[in-house]
């Protein structure tokens, strides 16, 4: 059995106090424990500041890009042996693992090259120099520099590779320390991979630390140049805004959370042609990837009344081929999901939805995994629904499984833009559709309530990633109940952890200091 430990002022800490148990989620058998009782949170924090952010700071961004992909390395190197953990401790099928796993590596990597673009300096112009008065001389010049405080990073279950480090990447190349505090549940992972780079050495002490269970007191230290990025449910969201940090401090904070991820079939796409079959299956990879357990999973799906029933059928017999269960079998295709209390939700919401849905195929009742001990595991049958477009519980309820609805709607641009826009703001939504007026109409609409739209059409059918995946060079977050939040976006996942200065001055003597 694994036993966390905590990674701060740059030592191990194993904690004292009860141990919590982390479960294997196709088994059910205890696989790790952990406790951070005991642990000085107010001292780990005042390290990463007073320690590894000059570190960080003195660095150039190639330098700390170079840390980055030093660190994609490091853990690159143990590629096959965090898989195998993340079958144990996620219930990933290998597939799975590769897009949590290697989107960590990936991104870390994508930082390291964008730090090397921005080469020999430590912080960025925004913008040119403006003139202020009557002369050329007298100038103002906006500049983002490094944040002289710590990041704090709050994680979900369902992504603890690629969660942790698509944060630890933008905020190491910013120039400030992180304190990581990954899922509870699923901390396993994220422990091996950090314990990983601290084996390999590559940062400079107080650079990284590491929460390995229950956060304790630590938010309630945050000062006024600390960031707080959060990715988690709404409620959870609600009480780190009221924290003492966020309210009084003006400590800033990031958050992903909530969304009810659209995707939207023009009436103009027929069935049976490559935009049909992009969009069967793209809904059909959201819905299943990761066991539907991602912020950017498609959950209503508004196709027009006249292609319903054809494309309940095509989603129905995709569905139907998965195999549901241990994914230590290699014959498996959909693993569990992460905990017996999201097990209980996504039969609740299951069940839930089903009083305004009618289910077409799946369902809530007790599923006996594939190569699964009986009765044991966190395992439900991907679940597809059809509703109708006034639902109130298709539009609120967030099942965070392998679940989705069918939502008919009349083929209106409009109207399909109003069905997302019920949603209250999402990560993501994609539409399919080659009628440019009706796909401008309905982008005008339904772009603003999203931090991503995938407008897919013939052309580009054969180039296009499906809509949940998340590129580092595209911003991820969303407006309303998605958290209102951006990270990545190449550059732009910089800002969040750097504060921007205008500088006023004489023109040649501010060039010369900030070039």
């Amino acid at each position: 059995m694994i036993r966390l430990k905590s990674y701060v002022c740059d030592r191990w800490e194993a904690g004292d106090g009860p141990l919590r148990d982390l479960i294997d989620p196709s088994t059910e058998a205890v696989i790790a424990q952990t406790t951070t009782g005991g642990i000085a949170f107010d001292a780990a924090l005042a390290h990463a500041r007073d320690v590894g952010g000059p570190a960080l700071r003195a660095l150039t961004f190639a330098e700390r890009g170079a840390l980055l992909k030093a660190m994609a390395r490091a853990l690159h190197a143990h590629r096959d042996d965090l898989l195998a953990l993340s079958t144990r401790c996620n219930g990933t099928t290998r597939g799975d693992g590769k897009f949590d796993v290697d989107g960590a590596t990936g991104t870390l990597a994508a930082y390291a090259r964008i730090g090397r673009a921005l080469g020999e300096s430590r912080l960025r112009l925004d913008g040119e120099a403006e003139k202020l008065g009557g002369g050329a001389r007298y100038v103002g010049q906006h500049v983002w520099l490094p944040r002289p405080g710590a990041a704090v990073h709050v994680n979900a279950f369902n992504f603890p590779a690629w969660g942790t480090f698509e944060k630890v990447a933008q905020a190491i190349l910013a120039g400030m320390p992180v304190v990581s505090k990954p899922a509870t549940a699923t901390a396993a992972l994220a422990f091996r991979m950090v314990e990983l780079i601290v084996e390999a050495g590559v940062l400079p002490a107080g650079a990284l630390s590491f929460v390995a269970g229950p956060a304790g007191d630590l938010l309630t230290h945050l000062g006024p140049q600390d960031c707080l990025a959060f990715t988690g449910s709404a409620d959870t969201a609600a009480v780190l805004r009221s924290g003492p940090g966020v309210r009084e401090r003006s400590a800033r904070i990031n958050v992903e959370a909530d969304s009810l991820n659209a995707a939207v079939l023009g009436p103009d796409v027929e069935v049976g042609d490559d935009l049909w079959h992009l969009f069967v299956r793209n809904v059909v990879k959201d819905m299943t990837q990761k066991t539907g357990q991602k912020c950017t999973a498609i959950r209503r799906v508004m196709v027009p009344q006249a292609q319903v029933d054809d494309a309940l059928e095509a989603l129905a017999a995709e569905l139907a081929l998965f195999r549901v269960g241990n994914p230590a079998d290699t014959s498996v295709t959909m693993g569990p999901v992460a905990s017996a209390a999201q097990l209980r939700d996504t039969r609740a919401g299951i069940d839930e939805l089903g009083q305004e849905a009618r289910i077409v195929c799946g369902g809530s009742r007790p599923l006996q995994g594939l190569s699964a001990p009986d009765g044991k595991g966190y395992f439900v049958a991907p679940t597809l629904l059809k509703g109708s477009a006034d639902s109130e519980r298709v539009h609120s309820r967030e099942v965070f499984g392998p679940c989705a609805t069918v939502l008919p709607y009349d083929g209106d641009a409009e109207s399909g833009a109003g069905l997302v826009a019920r949603g209250q703001g999402s990560l993501v939504s994609s539409v399919y559709s080659d009628d440019r007026r009706w796909l401008a109409d309905f982008l005008m609409s339904a772009a603003p309530w999203n931090g991503r739209v995938l407008a897919a059409s013939k052309k580009v059918s054969d180039q296009t990633f499906p809509p949940g995946m998340v590129l580092p060079n595209q911003v991820h977050g969303g407006p309303g109940r998605a958290g209102g939040g951006e990270e990545l976006g190449g550059l732009r996942g910089l800002n969040f952890y750097s504060n921007r200065v205008a500088i006023q001055g004489d023109a040649g003597v501010l060039r010369k200091i900030l070039s």
